[in-house]
């Protein structure tokens, strides 16, 4: 079967079934046929049925939102963040409460030291500001709709915070504002530097603002426009390839704000950059400061992104509140769990920083299903996209330890003393159960030899005690490949009474209230899934959102593979349901089902090599898999459960890949991905980002082994990486990319082709693009490009990106 041969299934002008036909029960032998006439799919042959499955070649779309770190490099004199803490109410009050004896010195000097560090250069996330003259007529405009209290209101007041971003220093108006929003007010400065803009490049330029938005605490970029499948590009290297022009941007507006905005000149470099983990010296003030104090430092105020930003602002702070909250009720769980044997522990900070980790977030959408959704006709219904979801998405959790280092990863090192269940497996007691709890934190002690004359040991809880212990014993602690995994509530645990994806609607809103009872969740929040349904109601597409990606090495070879498999799973889950070969009883829907093969999932980001199944599991489909696994035996520890090693496991998945998923592969055109997904599981040295990224670390640190570091010195080691040699990697490869495209529509504007000849005019004036990129480009890696140079690649990249978009419409 050739993918030339895949049609185009167009359900809105084919004929649907009446509404009056009644549904059967989705319990029903009969509901699969139901499903399979009311979504149009052409089951009459192998080759037809996978041609016009959901998520199949011509009907899947992809987005990305990519969370960003940032820094602003300077003296603590200059720089927003220390001279916020230093001028806070906060502050002048723990100096007066010390002054007075009332409380110890301790505080009082480890902000003051945080503040004067003579040593310290890269302020993270901290924010920038700089004389309001600077900006154009038009970026000022944007500015004073943003700080409208509702933007969907002409004559809106301002937001009652609006003197927090409007600052007087030395007689002056200064703006004072997250990077997040720097990026927005840059782009409709640069777009409006010479005037008058092309118009064409304007309207590009508004509606390329509407995907800089803010995560918790950073900067978030959504796609500018969905990937397709095109003729040259499979759908990961069009996502991609969008993703580095998007990132591109971004570095072209800091640059630009840098420059245009006198940040240079006023000590405050903004640099941005990928980087999975809350910053250590962010670690660090959060450990002295009050929780509320951190989310008036930290928790971004949305200014763009949101028509009523002050609303979406106490959203984050609820979630930063419910999720500190949440890991002080982990504590209880692990003193029930039998973990904690004792009164002696740590207590975690009320102040959870776990909302200052990055990731990238890739969805994917069904054309066929959003038609059909769309079509009140079409007899496909929001409780069939409901059950047809969750059924996908708990077939898809037994594939995503497959994704876990191989394609994304989070180096992290764990010194000894940080070895405290407590603190160590921070929001893992709400998202297993205890026996697999259990397990795996004794598996992990062990792979990280916590034992002292044969015993295992964990830290006392004195830092100066558990210093000593590890200097005698040699206890170093453990390198991690993914802890963003575990450093996030990454996903909710049903309950016996609420199961969370049994496919019935309401059932997440039924689960929340449960665990909002239990003072692990809040109903207002939403739901926090490794595999998230995206349904049609609420998001105006249907598909699916994968939230289990940390740092990609590279856009196009990892983040794109990633993309590609990711999609090959949906299919392939849509292919059981449709076929009737897996139903939701043979995946039950308990805590204990969810918790057995989720622990292989966490078990895959921690590094441990084995874990554990109960060999009477009444699922279904992990017996499936297993029957495929090799080296499986009877565990001498624990009775009625089989030993399992993760690689066995993870080829076990591969081969039902190849089998089941053979026809889709060959549709999709997909036989490299899957061999290259073969090497990076059974080749991780060479081919696993894990392992590429580690040793990348190590090199720069002059190390052979990240336990040659304590953790502070690794993970600093990590950080000063990210911002330097993995973000130029990053805008190389964004270069490539761009100097690609640039050429395309060189081609394209030199045969008349509007409106790019028309942008291409106006913005070089008769110069030919792609050479002048390829001129500048030096003097872009090292950040000497004027405003002017600066401006016009800005608007280059927008044309590029309008180009995208339309290629892929």
């Amino acid at each position: 079967m050739s993918s030339s041969k895949a049609k185009v299934f167009d359900i809105t002008t084919a004929p649907h079934p009446t509404i009056l036909q009644p549904q059967p029960d989705r319990h029903s032998p009969n509901y699969c046929r139901h499903l399979v006439r009311v979504l149009r799919v052409d089951d009459t042959t192998p080759e037809a049925l996978v041609e016009s499955l959901p998520f199949s070649l011509n009907d899947v779309t992809a987005g990305a939102e990519n969370e960003f770190q940032t820094a602003v490099v300077g003296n603590a004199h200059y720089v927003d963040l220390p001279q916020a803490i230093e001028n806070s109410n906060y502050y002048k009050n723990i100096i007066k409460r010390t002054e007075r004896g009332d409380t110890s010195r301790k505080i009082a000097d480890a902000i003051r030291r945080i503040i004067t560090d003579s040593h310290r250069t890269a302020w993270e996330h901290s924010w920038v500001r700089f004389p309001r003259t600077v900006l154009t007529p038009y970026a000022e405009r944007i500015l004073r709709h943003d700080l409208k209290a509702d933007k969907g209101v002409p004559k809106s007041p301002c937001r009652n915070d609006a003197h927090k971003f409007l600052v007087r220093e030395n007689g002056e108006d200064f703006l004072r504002i997250p990077v997040s929003y720097l990026l927005k007010l840059s782009l409709a400065d640069a777009v409006s530097l010479k005037s008058p803009a092309n118009f064409h490049i304007a309207e590009i330029a508004e509606r390329v603002m509407k995907s800089f938005a803010n995560d918790n605490t950073s900067p978030e970029v959504i796609s500018f426009a969905p990937a397709r499948i095109t003729e040259k590009n499979g759908l990961g290297k069009s996502l991609g390839r969008e993703t580095a022009f998007r990132f591109l941007l971004t570095q072209l507006l800091v640059m630009y704000a840098n420059n245009k905005f006198q940040l240079t000149s006023l000590d405050q470099r903004v640099i941005l950059y990928s980087a999975p983990h809350p910053p250590v010296r962010q670690k660090e003030l959060n450990d002295i400061i009050s929780d509320s104090f951190y989310r008036e430092l930290f928790m971004n105020p949305c200014l763009s992104g949101w028509d009523r930003g002050q609303e979406k602002y106490e959203y984050m702070k609820l979630c930063h509140r419910v999720l500190s909250r949440s890991q002080l009720n982990a504590v209880i769980k692990l003193k029930e769990a039998g973990i904690i044997t004792s009164n002696l522990t740590v207590v975690p900070n009320v102040s959870n920083i776990c909302l200052a980790n990055n990731s990238t977030h890739i969805s994917l959408g069904s054309r066929k299903l959003s038609e059909a959704l769309r079509n009140t006709a079409s007899g496909f219904t929001d409780a069939d996209e409901k059950y047809c979801g969750d059924l996908a998405i708990k077939i898809a959790e037994h594939f995503l330890p497959l994704f876990v280092g191989t394609y994304s990863a989070a180096p992290y090192r764990l010194d000894f003393w940080e070895f405290h269940p407590e603190k160590a497996l921070g929001f893992l007691p709400h998202e297993l159960d205890y026996t697999h709890l259990r397990m795996m934190w004794r598996r992990w002690k062990k792979k990280a030899d916590l034992k002292v004359f044969g015993q295992p040991i964990t830290p006392f809880g004195p830092r100066w005690l558990d210093g000593i212990i590890s200097t005698v014993f040699r206890l170093k602690g453990d390198y991690v490949p993914d802890f963003r995994l575990l450093d996030y509530f990454a996903s909710l645990m049903s309950t016996n009474e609420s199961p969370g994806l049994d496919g019935a609607l309401g059932n997440g809103d039924r689960l929340k209230n449960d665990l909002t009872e239990l003072g692990v969740f809040d109903s207002n929040l939403a739901l926090y899934f490794l595999y998230r349904l995206r349904q049609y109601s609420t998001m105006g597409f249907s598909g699916f959102e994968g939230r289990y990606y940390s740092l990609f090495d590279r856009f196009l070879d990892d983040m794109g593979e990633a993309t590609n498999l990711q999609t090959l799973i949906s299919a392939l889950a849509y292919k059981y349901i449709l076929t009737g070969h897996v139903v939701h009883r043979q995946i039950p829907d308990t805590p204990t089902v969810e918790s057995e093969r989720r622990q292989i999932f966490f078990g895959t980001a921690v590094g441990i090599p084995t874990f554990f199944v109960d060999a009477a599991t009444p699922n279904q489909f992990m017996q499936k898999i297993l029957a495929k696994t090799g080296r499986t035996r009877f565990s001498h520890r624990y009775a009625n459960y089989v030993r399992v090693y993760n690689i066995e496991y993870r080829r076990a998945l591969i081969a039902i890949l190849r089998e089941d998923a053979a026809d889709l592969i060959e549709l999709y055109g997909m036989e490299d991905t899957i061999n290259d997904l073969e090497r990076r599981v059974t080749e991780p040295d060479t081919y696993a980002v894990a392992d590429r990224l580690t040793r990348d670390i190590c090199r720069e640190a002059n190390i052979s082994s990240p336990l040659q570091l304590n953790g502070r010195d690794f993970n600093l080691a990590a950080e000063g990486f990210y911002r330097e040699t993995l973000r130029k990697r990053h805008l190389q490869e964004a270069f490539i990319c761009m100097q690609e495209e640039l050429a395309i529509l060189s081609r394209e504007a030199t045969r008349g082709k509007a409106p790019y000849r028309e942008i291409l005019n106006a913005v070089m004036n008769g110069l030919d693009a792609d050479v002048f990129f390829a001129c500048v480009r030096k003097n872009i890696r090292e950040e000497k490009a004027s405003s002017e140079v600066l401006s016009k690649l800005i608007q280059l990249v927008l044309a590029a990106v309008e180009h995208l978009r339309e290629s892929n419409t």
